[in-house]
């Protein structure tokens, strides 16, 4: 996919350290590199710096010392807030300097590589960086988080995928199977339906509004824009008041819009996702549009914000159906939307190489496999997710069926602004506007944000 985007925009703030390339000790023969993430020990994300301080950092080294390299690697620890920490990273990458290995969140990518802060793979570290043997372990809708103008600025780290959640307890008094797998969007509305006959309060909620902020985006708008076959960012344009997005918020109309089948104060509240979370837990949301997050985090039976000690016999799981089917984004029969952080490459570093070689050993399989003890998670490649996910169902789902088919937010700095303007589009469906006349305003929007009709596709 073809993506354009205005230079990055860096709010410089005093004071701030700025972290020095690895270089070459006073010894000709030692290498020395530095690798940083959002992450300190004690702190945010202990567990991902730990990690790469206790254990990638000697195994790498003892790994190069195999290979006839004296490579000696630091740890840069960050703990601060993403925003904080990416205009740190920017101002380092603009000075030349900086850590050899960096993370990013995969929404910055754009950004960064329009900037010239970030460059491809192949550009830095040499052809080879196309040959790493995770590429063939790795879909290719996941590797699309990586790419920039059909380019590799990055390997994947980490991702997700959003699925619909459903109560099987509650299923079974509507009459509805606990194998239930919707094939259109009308299959979803028939089920809410049965649901709201049986009495269930709330039969389908999926985020909409602004109180929701991104999650209404990610969890809700563009997986249904995605369901009726468009993309909100594709061959240098913004979808506008266009087909697709009209669907998707007639969608939400027939949810809304006094059906009774979904619950239009909720998307309102301040607190509203949360509530929406309790809810599900107490049995009166029948089904939930959520990611993976939701089974690991809020409805997880020990330590969840909204624990289910019955969660494995009573959520089901099913993916997101195209409004009809092989009518969503690239012909499919089912979509999603994922997010996902990044591992790459300081174009400034003096050892491009070995840095390329440390970010690919953290992206090893016994590198992954160390991570992930404690802590389970999907990661990029699919032989460790084989391995690794077997115990926990619903991680295995996303990892087999939904990655390969998941789709990406665009990494341009503009699109912050468009997620807002597409929240307001969907609060003011719910509020009672018709869909064409929200995604006409959603569209006079979005030609103020992107510079322009002439950027904009309807």
């Amino acid at each position: 996919m073809k993506r354009s985007i205005g230079a990055v925009a860096v709010i410089a703030a005093t004071g701030m350290a700025l972290t020095a390339c690895g270089q070459s000790s006073s010894d000709a023969d030692t290498i020395e590199l530095t690798i940083t993430q959002n992450a300190i020990a004690g702190g945010k994300n202990a567990a991902a710096a730990d990690h790469i301080a206790k254990w990638v950092i000697p195994k790498f080294e003892a790994a190069q010392k195999a290979k006839g390299k004296d490579v000696k690697v630091k740890f840069v620890p960050s703990g601060v807030d993403d925003e904080q920490y990416k205009t740190k990273l920017a101002l380092d990458l603009k000075s030349k300097k900086g850590a050899d290995v960096i993370d990013i969140d995969g929404i910055w990518a754009g950004e960064f590589a329009e900037a010239g802060y970030i460059k491809p793979l192949s550009e830095v570290a040499g052809a080879e960086t196309d040959s790493w043997e995770g590429w063939s372990q790795i879909p290719e809708a996941v590797q699309g988080l990586t790419t920039y103008n059909d380019k590799k600025y990055a390997l994947p780290i980490g991702t997700d995928g959003r699925v619909l959640y459903f109560n099987k307890t509650l299923f079974q008094k509507a009459g509805l199977p606990a194998d239930w797998q919707p094939k259109s969007w009308q299959e979803v509305i028939d089920a809410g339906n049965k649901l709201k006959t049986a009495g269930v309060p709330t039969p389908i909620q999926i985020n909409a509004g602004t109180a929701m902020g991104e999650a209404t985006s990610m969890q809700g708008v563009l997986p249904l824009l995605a369901g009726a076959g468009g993309e909100i960012f594709k061959d240098g344009k913004w979808s506008g008041a266009s087909q697709p997005l009209k669907d998707a918020l007639g969608l939400y109309q027939q949810i809304y819009g006094g059906s009774g089948l979904g619950d239009p104060k909720l998307q309102q509240e301040a607190k509203g996702r949360d509530k929406s979370f309790a809810e599900f837990a107490d049995g009166k949301i029948g089904i939930l549009m959520e990611g993976d997050y939701f089974w690991r985090g809020v409805v997880n039976p020990t330590d969840g914000v909204a624990k289910m000690a019955d969660r494995d016999q009573v959520v089901g799981f099913a993916m997101i159906p195209a409004i009809q089917p092989g009518k969503g984004i690239r012909g499919q029969d089912f979509v999603s939307m994922s997010g996902g952080a990044l591992r790459t490459i300081n174009p400034n570093s003096k050892h491009p190489k070995e840095a390329f070689e440390l970010a690919a050993f953290t992206l090893s399989p016994e590198a992954l496999k160390e991570e992930t003890k404690q802590n389970v998670r999907i990661t990029p490649r699919t032989d460790v997710n084989k391995e690794i996910l077997t115990g926990d169902p619903l991680l295995m789902f996303i990892s087999e069926k939904v990655l390969p088919l998941t789709a990406y937010r665009p990494p341009l700095a503009v699109y912050p602004q468009v997620s807002a303007a597409l929240q307001e589009a969907t609060a003011q469906v719910v509020s009672g506007k018709a869909p064409d006349q929200a995604a006409a305003d959603y569209q006079a929007k979005l030609e103020g944000l992107v510079g322009g009709a002439g950027n904009v596709a309807s």
